[in-house]
């Protein structure tokens, strides 16, 4: 149990990681909007990175759950 418990912390801590560097991404997306607000392949990345960043955010809060389960 304890591996398992040890596998949910790492992958909790890549993620944390991976939702850091899409935020970095979706900055760098918003920024340029700003220069360019009609950019149709800005828009499209700016959704795109929008559903990455919420699937990391799904997927951390389903890690966190498991490790509460095994802590508690």
């Amino acid at each position: 149990m304890n591996e398992q418990n040890e596998s949910y912390k790492r992958q909790h801590k890549n993620a944390l990681l991976t939702l850091q560097k899409l935020q970095k991404v979706k900055d760098e997306i918003d920024f340029k909007l700003k220069s360019n607000p009609i950019c149709t392949h800005l828009h499209k990345d700016l959704r795109s990175i929008n559903l990455d960043i919420k699937i990391t955010v799904n997927e951390i809060e389903h890690i966190e759950s498991y490790i509460n389960e095994f802590e508690m």
